[in-house]
């Protein structure tokens, strides 16, 4: 949490204006003064830290060279209905500067049905006054202040960054036009109900450091030849991953080093391991060895003006389907400020005649564009869709305009007239009767619940959102997570969510829960729950949440909104009943794992020792301790652990007897030594032995160097209590060490410095006959067995537990985001010190964190980005559109920009006899007979062979068999004539929950012929 004062309105600082000048400091909405921030606190703007609790996802996206660019920015942004705030949220939570509110409009009803910020006794005031005190509280880092004068020069000029939105095209011109000639970066943004355009003017002198957003790749050299190019060809272990025109650098090169001191080098990519550089012709021979990584070269690029645009704009794709769209819209949208201009209004919606007024004036503006835009046949239809439309305001549309605008730096006077305007009033209905599952309340979450506020999803009679999230709020989610301030922090992130919608529209119909998805709570999220639904939001960061939830919508046959992010880029899929295949039907492949040999002792990146520290860590403070704790209190524990496999019962009974016995501290100086004993055992003892058993010049078989290619040679540390980073480790694993016994640690490392000089550390000397295995093919292949007499002597080794009465041990969870609690502090100084020992590059601790805590990048323009496509989709889905072609997948990465959408893939087909069935198809069975008692085996059987001429030749209900043509006589006769749900209990040992009211088995079939067919599930109901 920061400490500085929570301020809830500030005001950006502004100089006197200028005489003349044609605004006033009245113009500006007075405020309090920001409060100098507290300790620890970035200001931003300066060359002070930046705040990594709070902006440690997006970090992770931008890297600390943008984010300190991005704190020196800024920012006015103009208009403040639906699209200005959704642009203004994303940057405030950013992290800019300071951000300047303007609109001279004040909040109309219209405005309700986007403006999440506005209410109903706003009507009638000022939008960016109305505005800025709830925009100020979501990041109190960026001074935010409203303006309600005119756009002057004298004002614009003190800004880096100007926003448009909501704006005539002789405004935008007029601004365009200065803010080009004073390098004052500008954005257009503009949406009309399912329209949307976004300009961008970054001056002519603009440099692109990173054209991609990723991380730079790099590889393992095993060859460089000698030529004109020369021919580098890689460890054939990954690919390479780079592309022509890539520019690299290399390190470590023996024999041709001349490579490590030449700048960037431009490649061609010859294959997935070979690449061409420069001429070689002239370096040394190549001996070994080598690591070559991707280089950002930066480039300029230079950008045109608002004025020369219109004339020869640069259209960036993103729907390939309607490639001809862009530029007929260029035209619509011109013809459209023109109508406005004579008007003084905007087209109303679905009227003819001004749709028609408004084709004549595209006419008109097509006959006098240049050649680069004119066109020969003007898309009438379209045109006329944008006029019919344009007086309509979608929160969605807002959202997906807005969060990619920030990434680039309705007379019924109801709050939903501006979506009315677009859909109808029947749609309007029919979303206010929808009852969906939200699952998650994170960054995709809020989005979702703010949108679903806006456009009135549940917000009727008979509505309902219902929203589950177990987790509580931290201060990192506050950077993306829009609904939630720093006052919220630890409270539970459903029922602050909630709360927060309700404040967006009080017609919100609402319930939060703090239920995390999965089998244990089907006893909630019943038959009954699942069957008044009409569609599920998934919002999850876990792949296993997100394929349960896709078998609970595929078993009830309801609609599934899927979407994720990952930095810059993002998807959404749409899942339809009977329509499309379902999220499980298709999903990326498993996270390559290291391999165990590699993390043990031939690690050759950070990677292989951040895994490692979290190994280590896992092993020393957690594990030990629920090991301690079960033998201690659990009976059977023993019995358990001498049943398990290999060497494992040899691994827990010596670790228990190293906490229990030979490790066991009385008081924080014996943790001291013990992290000190562990430190040589690590770092430098173990190493000898490694380099005993395989000495640095040690050949294969081969002929080759043993350490060569991706084996690198590791050398043993010698202990410096003087050294920070030795220290470091002492430090976190005295004190997490401590921590497991329930012992107070220590802050003071000039006291444990002391304690260090008092530790006796026994000579090391290298044991012969060691095995240690180089490969994980090796160790599997190798015995393990550990004979019964060591068992034995260890069990009587152990303190019975009758001797430790009410001693306990505390297993300590790893939390990456607590910088107090030694657990970072430890992982860091454990990964680098055995990087050093490998001459692996080391981490800092950002980097670090992100690795070893698995952190998923994350930053606001792309969630509301995402979240927009996703309830685009929803309007479909509630609309009942059967059509395979109206739904859209879409894809999307805002660093490069990319844009992709295609429909979604149908459903695969199967067939058995003449019936056709997908997924969504399932047998219906009725287990409960007329006479109310329930069928049995034989009966399930007979009935499969006489209704579907099916032969049943194995029936499974989970992991249970219940049945299957090679089950013993004996026990086949015994189960024929029992009931199914009895057979169920028997063979899963525990009896049906009451909640069930079917099962779901799995068949494997016989047709007529003999012949195998693969057939749908059954759903047996039981009740």
């Amino acid at each position: 949490m920061s400490s500085s004062p929570l301020s809830k309105k500030r005001c950006m600082p502004k100089p006197d204006p200028k005489p003349g000048s044609s605004h006033s400091p009245a113009d500006l909405v007075p405020a309090e003064a920001p409060t100098a921030p507290g300790k620890g606190m970035a200001k931003n703007g300066s060359e002070a830290d930046i705040d990594e609790g709070l902006y440690s996802r997006q970090l992770y996206v931008l890297g600390h060279e943008a984010m300190k660019r991005l704190q020196m920015s800024s920012v006015l942004i103009s208009g403040l209905r639906g699209l200005g705030v959704e642009i203004a949220k994303n940057i405030i939570l950013g992290g800019v500067k300071s951000v300047t509110l303007h609109d001279q409009g004040t909040a109309q009803w219209t405005d309700l049905s986007s403006q999440f910020y506005l209410q109903e006794e706003d009507i009638g005031k000022n939008r960016a006054e109305a505005s800025q005190p709830h925009l100020a509280e979501l990041n109190t880092y960026v001074p935010v202040c409203a303006y309600t004068g005119p756009l002057t020069e004298d004002f614009l000029s003190s800004f880096h960054v100007v926003v448009l939105t909501n704006s005539s095209l002789e405004e935008q011109l007029r601004v365009g036009e200065f803010c080009h000639n004073q390098a004052i970066k500008l954005v257009v943004a503009d949406t009309r109900g399912l329209f949307g355009q976004l300009f961008c003017d970054f001056g002519e002198e603009m440099v692109l450091i990173d054209s991609n957003g990723e991380q730079p790749l790099s590889a393992m050299v095993s060859m460089v030849t000698k030529g004109s190019p020369g021919v580098v060809t890689c460890l054939d272990e990954t690919r390479h991953g780079f592309e022509s025109g890539d520019f690299v650098s290399f390190t470590e090169v023996q024999g041709m080093s001349e490579l490590n001191s030449s700048p960037p080098v431009e490649i061609k990519v010859l294959g997935p391991y070979t690449f061409s550089i420069c001429d070689t012709t002239r370096f040394s021979d190549y001996v070994r060895g080598g690591i070559v990584s991707q280089v950002k070269v930066p480039r300029k690029i230079n950008f045109k003006s608002l004025a020369k645009a219109l004339g020869e704009p640069d259209f960036v794709m993103t729907d390939f389907a309607k490639f001809s769209h862009p530029p007929h819209l260029h035209i619509a949208f011109q013809a459209l400020h023109q109508f406005c201009s004579q008007h003084g209004r905007l087209p109303r919606p679905q009227n003819q005649a001004d749709a028609t007024e408004m084709v004549g004036l595209a006419q008109v503006v097509n006959e006098a564009s240049t050649p680069h835009v004119k066109q020969k046949t003007l898309d009438e239809e379209l045109v006329q869709q944008l006029a019919y439309m344009a007086a309509g305001d979608l929160a969605p549309i807002n959202a997906f305009i807005g969060g990619l605008a920030a990434q680039e730096v309705m007379k019924r006077q109801t709050r939903y007239d501006g979506q009315v305007a677009v859909f109808g009033s029947d749609l309007q209905e029919k979303l206010g009767k929808q009852r969906y599952f939200l699952v998650g309340a994170g960054a995709l979450g809020c989005e979702l619940l703010k949108n679903f506020a806006m456009i009135g999803l549940g917000c009727g009679e008979g509505g309902d959102i219902i929203v589950t999230d177990m987790d509580t709020i931290e201060k990192s989610n506050l950077n993306r997570q829009f609904l939630f301030r720093p006052w919220d922090v630890m409270k539970l992130k459903s029922d602050t969510a909630a709360a927060a919608v309700r404040q967006m529209n009080p017609q919100m119909n609402i319930t939060s829960h703090q239920n995390r998805v999965g089998p244990d709570m089907e006893r909630i999220y019943d038959d009954d729950f699942f069957c008044a639904l009409d569609g599920v939001a998934n919002a999850l960061d876990s792949v296993d949440a997100r394929m349960y939830m896709d078998r609970r919508c595929v078993y009830y046959r309801k609609p599934l909104l899927e979407s994720g992010t990952l930095g810059t880029k993002g998807n959404v899929q749409v899942v339809i009943p009977f329509l499309t295949e379902s999220y499980s039907s298709s999903i990326d492949p498993p996270e390559k794992s290291i391999p165990y040999c590699v993390l043990k002792n031939f690690p050759n990146a950070i990677e292989h020792t951040l895994q490692w520290a979290r190994d280590e860590f896992e092993g020393l403070f957690k594990q030990p301790a629920e090991n301690v704790n079960q033998y201690l209190t659990d009976p059977k524990f023993m019995e358990r652990t001498l049943r398990l496999a290999g060497a494992q019962p040899l691994q827990v009974l010596e670790a228990v007897h190293r906490s229990l016995v030979l490790q066991r501290p009385q008081e924080w100086a014996d943790c001291v030594s013990w992290a000190c004993l562990h430190w040589h055992s690590q770092y430098a003892d173990n190493i000898r032995q490694l380099l005993h058993s395989f000495p640095p010049e040690q050949l294969t078989s081969s002929g080759t160097l043993f350490w060569s290619g991706p084996k690198r040679c590791p050398h043993p540390l010698t202990f410096d209590v003087t050294n920070a980073l030795h220290l470091d480790y002492i430090m976190a694993a005295a004190n997490l060490f401590a921590q497991t016994y329930g012992l107070p640690g220590s802050k003071d490392r000039a006291a444990v410095t002391t304690l260090l000089q008092t530790v006796h550390i026994p000579k090391f000397t290298p044991k012969s006959g060691i095995k240690i295995h180089v490969s994980d093919q090796e160790l599997q292949s190798a015995s393990t067995s550990v004979g019964d007499s060591h068992l034995e002597k260890l069990k009587t080794m152990l303190p019975s537990p009758e001797k430790l009465p009410g001693f306990k041990m505390c297993p300590i969870d790893f939390e990456k985001d607590n910088d107090n609690n030694f657990h970072m502090d430890f992982i860091v100084a454990a990964s680098n010190l055995r990087a050093e020992n490998y001459d692996i590059p080391p981490a800092d601790r950002h980097k670090s964190k992100l690795i070893a805590g698995k952190i998923i990048p994350a930053i606001a323009t792309t969630t509301a980005a995402v979240v927009g496509l996703v309830c685009l989709e929803l309007y479909k889905v509630v609309q009942g559109h059967q059509r395979l072609e109206v739904y859209k997948n879409g894809f999307i990465n805002l660093a490069l920009p990319f844009f992709g959408f295609s429909e979604p893939i149908a459903a695969p087909r199967h067939k058995y006899y003449d019936h056709d069935w997908t997924l969504w198809d399932r047998f219906e069975v009725k287990g409960l007979q007329p006479g109310g008692e329930e069928m049995t085996l034989k009966q399930f059987l007979d009935y499969f062979k006489t209704e579907h001429k099916l032969e049943i030749t194995m029936l499974s209900q989970g992991v249970s068999m219940l049945y299957s043509f090679f089950m013993p006589p004996t026990k086949l006769k015994e189960r024929l004539d029992q009931p199914m749900t009895e057979i169920v209990s028997q063979v899963s040992k525990r009896k049906l929950d009451r909640h069930v009211r079917a099962l779901v088995l799995e068949l494997c079939c016989k047709d007529d012929s003999g012949e195998d067919v693969e057939v749908p599930y059954v759903r047996y109901t039981i009740c």
